[in-house]
């Protein structure tokens, strides 16, 4: 399994030149933000909640991304925040 810093890297770095922060919760869940281009400070997707567990092998993170960016290029709403669902959690 990859250590948080190697996770929130291989997360962050995927969506540049956008700005991304992942986080990790107490109770060891990850948020991620990605924020608009021009704006810096809006952000264009939030999804809360994802087990870091669950991202296990490569395969499992790169699905969590390209979820992530489908979410991103469909929906134009400032904030998204989802409570389950794409099997993030």
């Amino acid at each position: 399994m990859l250590s948080e810093l190697e996770l929130r890297s291989i997360i962050e770095g995927s969506f540049l030149p956008k700005r991304c922060e992942c986080t990790k919760a107490e109770d060891a869940s990850l948020t991620i933000k990605v924020y608009d281009e021009r704006d810096r400070d809006r952000v264009d997707l939030e999804v809360k909640g994802i087990n870091a567990d669950k991202l296990d092998s490569s395969r499992a993170i790169c699905n969590l991304i390209t979820g992530l960016r489908e979410d991103l290029r469909h929906n134009h709403a400032p904030v998204l925040q989802r409570a389950g669902g794409r099997g993030y959690h």
